[in-house]
Formats: structure tokens, sequence, C-alpha cells
């Protein structure tokens, strides 16, 4: 493995003449004439989708032979999910502008010296497409999150060095709550870069694994996907991890789970016992460390969303390359919604987030 200062050479000299074979970066690839570009008014909006997940398919020599290997080629899947000319296409089609490149954290699970090795190579590939198309990706730093300070160091050398603008996380490691004090380091780590953590989940026992939620309707996923995010919330409000760390920014996939959508219960637990009680009620982190995707599928559902976490706390989200049904229009045509507020999910708030700049009208 080649060591950080080399690697920053590499990046900074990255141009032109690499083709696209198995992935790899996509030097002559030019987007099509037809791109969609998003209107509000007859004005120029900017889209971002923060919920896109992209996979770096010359891991696969990393793990080949570990007990990762099998976990790997489960969540990369084919081809389409790798960066290449597909992802423009897709984005120009739906109008998306800029992706936010969060991986799905497989990798919980390797030591540390693997876990070191995998981690830092995706970092290296995914600023190499980053350094490439700035105006069309932004970068997460993948982290080893089974080791705290590891991860920490990661996030650090990812923001400051790879211009990365945070991190995927998942909703636990190992079967181990992410409110452990444990993980301590990696959260101070994120506030004092002042970042943005975007948590999917991943399998977790009790949650995606479940034996009741065998048999038909993907349930594992269908339910227990939004399941894993609703206890990784509550465990982070209700241990004080979000008291302790009160600059952490958190958007949390799939709408926030179910959490969300049911918040009067969690802020009536609250002040019915004092060994639960935090310093906010669990609705108010909503209004202020927290934030959630779009991907709530139907217009009452964000209609409610938006009543109970504030427009200015709600994303845009896709989940690509999975195959949902979000598009723009979803937010576009949402009756309830102002114009304001319409540009606002749609990116307004990521330009904030991610400190990103918005396209030219």
């Amino acid at each position: 493995m080649r060591n950080r200062r080399d690697f920053l050479k590499q990046v900074a000299g990255a141009t032109a003449g690499v083709a696209v074979a198995g992935g790899g970066l996509a030097g002559a690839f030019q987007a099509p004439a037809a791109r969609r570009r998003a209107m509000i008014a007859g004005r120029r909006i900017t889209v971002i989708d923060i919920h896109a997940h992209h996979f770096i398919p010359e891991v696969a020599d990393l793990v080949r032979g570990t007990k990762l290997e099998a976990e790997f080629k489960g969540q990369a899947g084919n081809k389409q999910r790798y960066l290449g000319p597909g992802w423009f296409q897709y984005m120009d089609k739906e109008g998306i502008d800029i992706s936010v490149l969060n991986m799905n954290p497989w990798w919980y699970a390797a030591d540390r010296d693997l876990a070191r090795r995998i981690c830092d190579f995706q970092n290296e590939k995914t600023a190499e497409w980053v350094k490439r198309y700035p105006d069309r990706f932004v970068g997460m730093a993948t982290c080893a999150l089974q080791f705290p300070d590891l991860a920490a160091e990661q996030l650090e050398f990812g923001v400051r060095k790879l211009g990365f603008r945070g991190a995927p996380i998942g909703g636990s490691v190992e079967g181990v709550e992410l409110s452990d004090r444990r993980f301590d380091p990696f959260w101070a780590k994120a506030q004092e870069l002042g970042v943005v953590l975007f948590m999917h989940p991943q399998q977790a026992p009790g949650t995606t694994d479940n034996a009741r939620l065998e048999g038909k309707g993907a349930l594992g996923n269908t339910i227990g996907n939004p399941l894993e995010t609703t206890v990784f919330l509550s465990h982070l409000i209700f241990e004080g991890t979000l008291d302790r760390f009160p600059g952490l920014k958190i958007c949390a996939a799939h709408a926030g789970g179910y959490l969300p959508s049911y918040l009067g219960r969690s802020d009536v637990r609250c002040g019915r016992g004092k060994a639960d009680c935090t310093k906010l009620t669990p609705s108010e982190y909503f209004r202020n460390q927290l934030y959630i995707d779009s991907m709530i599928f139907h217009e009452e559902g964000l209609r409610h969303l938006v009543a109970e976490v504030g427009v200015d706390h709600i994303v845009y989200g896709t989940d690509f390359p999975f195959d949902w049904p979000v598009g723009i229009d979803f937010i576009l045509n949402a009756s309830f919604l102002t114009n304001a507020q319409k540009e606002q999910i749609l990116g307004g708030n990521l330009i904030k987030l991610l400190g990103v700049k918005p396209v030219a009208s």
C-alpha cells in the first residue's frame, strides 16, 4: 500500500488517460447531451443526492480469500454499482447535479490491518473520482468504525487531505450500539471537523437479521432497514451521545426510519422517567442535530415529516443504484410545499451542510 504522501502526489496529478475498465476512472467519458436541469418557477435549482452508494471493484483483490470476500460480492453486486458512465447517464436523466458518494459499510468484521487497507484504498479511489469530476461528486470517507481511533484518523485524513465532506456509517458495529462510549473518539472527531455523517442500516442482529422477518416481502429490508435506523437514533438520543457531542450532524437514511413518524411516543417516554430524560426531548434533536433523507414515497408521509422535523432538516436521497421510485418529481409535485421549500429539500439544505457550490444558472 502506498503511503499517504505518495498518494497525495498521485491524486494531485490525476489527469485524463485512464480508460473505463472494471469500474475504473472514466477519463475519456463525456456525459450525454440530454441532461435534465431542474427548474422551479423558471429558475434553475441545484439537486444533490445524499443517498448514493458506490463500490470500488478493485477492493475484491484485497479481500480475496478472507471472510469478507462473500460480503463484498454481495454488497457490490453487478457493475451498475461501480462508478462509471452509467452513473452520469442516470444522474443526467434524473436531473441530479451532484451525487454524494456514501459507500455501504460492509467491512466492520475486518481485523485492524485489513480494515485499514480496505478503507484507505476505497478513499484513494473515491478521491480520484471527485478530483476528476468535482462538479458532479462529493466524497465521503470510509472509516473502520470497529476501531474508533482508526476511524477518527481516517475521517480526519479524508476531510483535511482529500477534501471529503463527511463519512457514511452503519447503525451498529458487529452487534455493538454506537452509543457505546468506546465510539466517543470518533464522535469527537466528527464534531471537531464539523462534517456530516450519513447513517445507513447494515445487517444487524435483532433488526435486519430477525427470524420473524423471514418470508415474502423482503421484510429484512422493507421493515428491518428502517427499524435498524430507528434503534440507532433512539440509542444516540436516550444514551446521551447527542448531548455529549452537541455539534454532531447526522443524516439518517430512509426518512429516519420509524422514529420521526412516531416521535410523540419517544417524547412521552422521556417525560415519564428521570432515567430516560435527555437535555432535549427526542423530537427537538430533529430540529437541531439530526437530518433525514426524503425516501418516504407517499406525499402524505412527506407532509407529516415536514411537520415533525422541519423542512430545513430533510434532504433529497435516492438510494441509487438500488431501484426505488424516488425521482425529483416527488418533491417538485408535492402540493403542500412552497417553491422555496422544494428548493431546500432538493439541494439548498445540502449546499449548506456540505459546503458545496450551487450549479450555475
